[in-house]
C-alpha cells in the first residue's frame, strides 16, 4: 500500500503540463485548503439525495465519510476518489418507501450494495472485459437517460409546492453557470439552491423550529434495513449504473495522470460496494464516485490522495453536527423543485451525452431499438408485478435495453446483417450521472 506521499517539487507550485500524482501532494496547508474545496464540490448534490427522499442528511454524511475513508484503504491509497449520494437511487428509493417505508428503501440499498461487492470481487480475479461486452456505450447511455427522465414526475412534483420559489431557483442556477467560471460555476446548484432558500425565508416558508432544538454535537440517526425479494426488481439496474460511473471514474484519472489503475479496477468496485452496504445498514443513502470532484481535480492538476483524506475527514466532521443536519433539512420544497428540474433533465442528458462521446452509431438498428424501446419503457415507467416482486419503469427499461442489444447482435451475427465492430468500453462519463454539475 501507497501510505505517505512524496512533496511535489517545492509543495507550493505545479509547472505547467505537470499534475500532482495520487502519491505526491504539495505542502499540508494547501492540500488541506483542497480538502475542503471537495467537501464544497460534492456538497450540493450529496445533500439534495436525502433531501428529496427524506433520509436524514446527517446520517448520509456519515456514510459519504466513511465510504471516501474506506475507498481509499481498500484502494491501498493509490486511487484518489470521494463517495456521495448517487441519483442512480432516487426513484427505487421513492418507490420501496412508498410501499413499505423507509427501512425497506434502505433494504434495497443494503441489496445493490451486496451485489456490487460480488462485481467487485469478480472483476477484481478475472479483469473487467466482461463488464464491457455486457455494458457498451450505447446500452450505459440508455440507462443513464432512462434514470435522469424517469424522475421527471418527481421533479414536478416539488416544483409545484411552491412555483414560484422554484422558479427563482431555477433561473439562479442557470445564471449562475453561465455566469462564473472555475469553482464558482461549478458549484451553481449549490449556489443557486443558497438563492431559493433565502427567497423562501423572505416568503416566510422555511421553518427553523427543527433546527432550534437540534444539538450542536451528536450522532446521526441510524436505521436498520428490512430485506425483502420484493425490492429487488427495483434496485437491480443501479448496480448497472454505479458499475459504469466507478470504471468511468477509474479511466478517467488513469487517462489524466498517465498511470495504469487497470489492476485497481476491481477493488474499486468493490470499495464502492463495501461504501453502499455500510450505507445500507445503517440508513444512509447509497454511494458513488463523483464528478464534482473530478472536476476539482482537473481545475488544481492535482490528484493527490491526501487530499482525499482531508474530505473524508471534513465530511465526518460536519456528520457529527445534528445542528448542521437540521439546517440543511429546512430548505423547502418548492427550493428542491427548481433545483431537481435543472438536475433531472441533465442527468437524462447526460446519456445522449455518452452516445456522442462514443461515437455510438443510431443508423444501425442494434443500436437504436433496444435504446428507443428502453425510453419509452422507462420515461412511461412501465410496471410488472409478479408474487412480492415488483419492475418498475427503471428496472424494465434496463432489463430491455440490455436483452434487446445483445439478442439482436446474437441474431444479426447469426444471419450476417450485422457487421460493424462495437467499441470497447463502457461509455460512462467520468463520474456518471453526477457529472452533469462538473461540466463548465
Amino acid at each position: 500500500m501507497a501510505w505517505g506521499w512524496r512533496l511535489h517539487g517545492t509543495g507550493r507550485s505545479i509547472a505547467p503540463g505537470e499534475v500532482v500524482g495520487p502519491d505526491e501532494r504539495l505542502t499540508w496547508p494547501r492540500t488541506v485548503g483542497i480538502g475542503l474545496q471537495h467537501i464544497i464540490a460534492m456538497f450540493g448534490a450529496t445533500v439534495t439525495v436525502p433531501l428529496i427522499t427524506g433520509f436524514p442528511v446527517q446520517t448520509t454524511l456519515f456514510f459519504s465519510a466513511i465510504g471516501t475513508i474506506g475507498f481509499l484503504l481498500i484502494t491501498g491509497n493509490k486511487l484518489p476518489s470521494y463517495l456521495g449520494s448517487s441519483f442512480a437511487f432516487l426513484t427505487p428509493v421513492a418507490a420501496a418507501t412508498a410501499s413499505g417505508g423507509r427501512e425497506l428503501a434502505i433494504g434495497g440499498i443494503l441489496a445493490t450494495g451486496l451485489m456490487l461487492v460480488l462485481v467487485g470481487v469478480i472483476a477484481h480475479v478475472s479483469g473487467t472485459r466482461w463488464i464491457e461486452v455486457l455494458m457498451p456505450p450505447v446500452v450505459t447511455g440508455a440507462i443513464v437517460a432512462i434514470i435522469g427522465f424517469n424522475l421527471a414526475g418527481a421533479a414536478w412534483g416539488s416544483f409545484q409546492t411552491a412555483p414560484w420559489t422554484a422558479t427563482v431557483t431555477l433561473l439562479a442556477i442557470v445564471l449562475i453557470t453561465v455566469l462564473f467560471h472555475g469553482i464558482v460555476g461549478r458549484l451553481s446548484i449549490l449556489l443557486g439552491v443558497l438563492v431559493g432558500y433565502v427567497v423562501a425565508i423572505v416568503l416566510g416558508d422555511v421553518d427553523f423550529t427543527s433546527l432550534k432544538e437540534a444539538a450542536w454535537v451528536g450522532f446521526p440517526e441510524f436505521t436498520a434495513p428490512t430485506l425483502s425479494v420484493s425490492v429487488l426488481g427495483l434496485f437491480l439496474p443501479v448496480v448497472f449504473v454505479l458499475v459504469a460511473e466507478n470504471i468511468g471514474h477509474v479511466k478517467s484519472v488513469a487517462a489524466i495522470t498517465g498511470k495504469d489503475f487497470d489492476k485497481v479496477t476491481g477493488r474499486a468496485l468493490l470499495a464502492d460496494g463495501v461504501a453502499t452496504t455500510l450505507a445500507g445498514l445503517g440508513g444512509g443513502s447509497g454511494t458513488t464516485t463523483y464528478a464534482e470532484n473530478i472536476g476539482v481535480m482537473a481545475a488544481t492538476r492535482v490528484y493527490s490522495t491526501a487530499a482525499y483524506w482531508v474530505a473524508g475527514a471534513g465530511a465526518f466532521v460536519l456528520a457529527l453536527s445534528p445542528k448542521f443536519g437540521a439546517a440543511v433539512q429546512t430548505i423547502p420544497g418548492g427550493v428542491l423543485g427548481g433545483a431537481t428540474t435543472v438536475l433531472f433533465g441533465m442527468i437524462g442528458l447526460l446519456g445522449a451525452r455518452i452516445w456522442i462521446q462514443n461515437k455510438v452509431d443510431f443508423s444501425h438498428p442494434h443500436n437504436l431499438m433496444p435504446a428507443a424501446v428502453g425510453l419509452i419503457v422507462g420515461i412511461a415507467n412501465f410496471t410488472w408485478v409478479r408474487g412480492d416482486l415488483r419492475f418498475e419503469g427503471i428496472a424494465l427499461g434496463t432489463i430491455a435495453v440490455i436483452g434487446l442489444y445483445h439478442l439482436m447482435k446474437a441474431i444479426g451475427h447469426w444471419r450476417g446483417t450485422i457487421q460493424d465492430p462495437e467499441p470497447a468500453t463502457p461509455g460512462s462519463a467520468p463520474g456518471g450521472e453526477e457529472a452533469v454539475v462538473a461540466q463548465h
